[in-house]
């Protein structure tokens, strides 16, 4: 069977996922029968979890949309802090109470967005197969460092982290998903994920030191694992890296 060929143009931060000679430019990609496109654009190495609107030859097309000799496509990446006509969409509306769920190499970012508020189900020593269902099952956004993970059909929702470093990995998914106005620091349990809410002081008095009780003005207890938390020596520190983060998120990428 003699090959075809498609002209192909990915927009924006997708270029981060294609090779470093097809990025932001038009190329030819060689194909043979009538592949659908959804398999032709992760075979160029971008998962479909990254994408929000494909267009063969100017017309909206969806994932199972089959490739044809002398089509041209462009690929635009997800719109979550812009709605787009449900008539492209390639994915559910953006979510509104964002939940995420994040693999094996992400433990620091998980303490980072958990944090700032957001709920992070993470688990050290979980596969990839139990991510993928908790995605789809919980519908939660999939965070991960593989793109090969975001690649299955079950997952709708997914994002790969680009950045190496902790800080930087927690403001570039809260500009990702325009979430800085949502957060909210100190409302949600670093060890066990669960939400805080208020306690008083006399009921849990056995459970804190002597000496630090005097100096406790506001205490809050989680709601999953029942562990107290106050503004103690780490407070300062906690509180400088989560306005750390905001600043860095609320910068333009580049």
């Amino acid at each position: 069977m003699s090959s075809r060929r498609a002209t192909f143009r990915f927009y924006a931060e997708l270029n981060d996922l294609l090779p470093r000679r097809l990025r932001q430019r038009d190329f030819d990609h060689e194909f043979h029968g009538t592949p659908a496109i959804k398999d032709v654009i992760e075979s160029l190495g971008v998962p479909h979890t990254e994408i929000e609107l494909v267009l063969v030859n100017g017309e909206p097309r969806g994932f199972e949309h089959h490739l044809q000799d002398g089509d041209r496509v462009s690929v635009f990446p997800v719109f979550e802090s812009v709605d787009v006509s449900g008539a492209v969409r390639l994915r559910p509306a953006p979510l509104r109470d964002p939940r995420f769920v994040l693999d094996v190499h992400l433990g620091k970012l998980t303490a980072h967005l958990r944090l700032l508020g957001f709920d992070c189900d993470y688990d050290a020593g979980r596969e990839d197969e139990e991510l993928a269902r908790r995605s789809a099952d919980e519908r939660r956004i999939l965070l991960t460092r593989d793109r090969q993970l975001l690649k299955r059909v079950v997952i709708t929702r997914g994002y790969w982290v680009r950045s190496q470093q902790p800080e930087e990995q927690a403001a570039e998914v809260l500009r990702r998903f325009d979430l800085t106005g949502m957060a909210a620091p100190f409302t949600r349990c670093l060890r066990c994920n669960g939400p805080l809410t208020r306690a008083k002081l006399d009921e849990h008095a056995a459970r804190i030191p002597e000496g630090v009780r005097p100096r406790i003005s506001e205490l809050t207890q989680c709601e999953a694992c029942g562990r107290l938390y106050w503004k103690g020596t780490h407070y300062e520190r906690l509180s400088l890296r989560a306005e750390e983060i905001l600043r860095r998120a609320r910068l333009p990428s580049g």
